[in-house]
């Protein structure tokens, strides 16, 4: 019963983890070709970009890809700013 459980939990990883890698790749090529072309907007410290990849390496890509969703959503004008840490 312990080896089924343990198969199980290792069936639901592999795919979190390579999701969570694909997205952290995405981020880091919007960091290293797009942002650079791009104004600097991002009204929080640290910038969307880091706090998203934070978020996902804490809380894998489900809990983290929300908490970068909801932050992504927020910085505007009319959203917060200043120091925003992962939580």
């Amino acid at each position: 019963m312990k080896n089924a459980i343990k198969i199980l939990k290792l069936i639901i990883h592999i795919p979190l983890k390579i999701i969570q890698i694909l997205f952290i790749g995405l981020i880091k090529f919007y960091q290293y070709a797009i942002s650079p072309i791009t104004p600097r907007s991002c009204r929080y410290t640290p910038t969307c970009s880091v706090y998203s990849i934070e978020a996902i390496k804490k809380h894998g890509p489900i809990k983290g890809g929300y908490y970068a969703i909801k932050r992504i959503f927020s910085c505007n004008p009319w959203g917060g700013h200043g120091y925003d840490p992962v939580p």
